[in-house]
């Protein structure tokens, strides 16, 4: 079975990851099975689903005759029996919890069919660990989407310490098909690569702040006008070879000893969340955010990324 034979999808989670995912494959020609335990989230999920279809196709990615044809492919349940009895293929998107997860993937486990490919959405949980209560593990596969998934191209596919080749080729085939861009990582790994990467940059950047180098506005200003303008056409390995190894080694022999090592979150982050500043729902975190100002930076990022799926 490859990528344009599976027929039915479902997607476990509705929320801010679910229905994303739930609209990227409606929007590829497959029927979907939302689920989720809460009736009004299913409601919700199809409408950011329209609205999100609508926004794309008024700006030239997908048309707008074919929204409702991709709406109409979204079945919404709150059973998991229904969502699960005749998937092909399904994608967990459920909270953080590995709890929470492994049960999932035992009842799922045993209610799919043996051939039916299990993919958990996590960012940086193990998926060898989430498979831990099921008993066919070879069909139990990471497959993580970045946010927005129905704008963000990338998906890391991972395999589990048992998942088999078939499974990993299965979710590839499919991605492709759906328009996404899979990329197939050799182990799985707490954090896979994309999240390892982003949280080094993350705790550095904390650090110089919590260490009085530069002010949280000059760091994203170093990033976003500096180094950042690169990343898009040339990746960091790209950029070592770009300058030379041989310079990389002299740089990494005097630089790497004074970056951030620490294995534990950073005292400034915990305060900062003990005192109740935790960002845009706070309205305050490393930086201090106007309704008006978390409204543009959300538009913002929009604009760019519809921009990027334009080309």
């Amino acid at each position: 079975m490859d990528g344009d034979s599976i027929g039915t999808m479902s997607v476990i989670g509705a929320g801010l990851m679910g229905h994303g995912i739930a609209q990227v494959f409606a929007a590829g020609g497959h029927d979907v099975y939302l689920m989720d335990i809460d009736q009004s989230r299913l409601a919700e999920a199809l409408v950011h689903v329209r609205d999100n279809l609508e926004l794309m196709a008024s700006n030239g990615i997908g048309k707008a005759e074919e929204i409702d044809a991709a709406i109409d492919r979204i079945s919404t349940t709150t059973r998991l029996e229904e969502a699960a009895a005749g998937a092909d293929f399904v994608v967990e998107a459920v909270p953080e919890k590995l709890d929470l997860k492994q049960k999932l993937f035992q009842d799922l486990d045993s209610l799919c069919p043996p051939e039916t490919v299990l993919a958990t959405n996590t960012s940086v949980i193990s998926s060898s660990e989430i498979a831990g209560r099921a008993s066919r593990k070879e069909r139990i596969i990471g497959a993580h989407f970045w946010n927005p998934p129905y704008l963000v191209p990338l998906v890391e596919v991972i395999p589990g310490r048992d998942s088999d080749t078939w499974a990993i080729d299965r979710a590839c085939e499919l991605l492709r098909s759906a328009g996404k861009h899979p990329v197939r990582l050799k182990k799985d790994v707490p954090g896979f690569v994309g999240n390892r990467l982003q949280h080094a940059l993350w705790r550095e950047a904390i650090s110089i702040v919590e260490r009085g180098i530069a002010d949280a506005e000059t760091v994203d200003e170093v990033v976003k006008l500096g180094f950042g303008m690169r990343l898009p056409v040339l990746g960091p390995l790209e950029n070592a070879d770009m300058v030379g190894l041989d310079l990389t080694l002299q740089i990494h022999d005097y630089i790497l000893r004074q970056i951030e090592s620490s294995p534990e979150p950073s005292p400034l982050l915990k305060d900062k969340v003990a005192n109740g500043d935790q960002g845009f729902t706070t309205g305050a975190g490393f930086k201090e955010w106007t309704p008006q100002e978390i409204d543009k930076c959300r538009k913002d990022l929009q604009r760019h990324l519809i921009e990027w799926g334009r080309r």
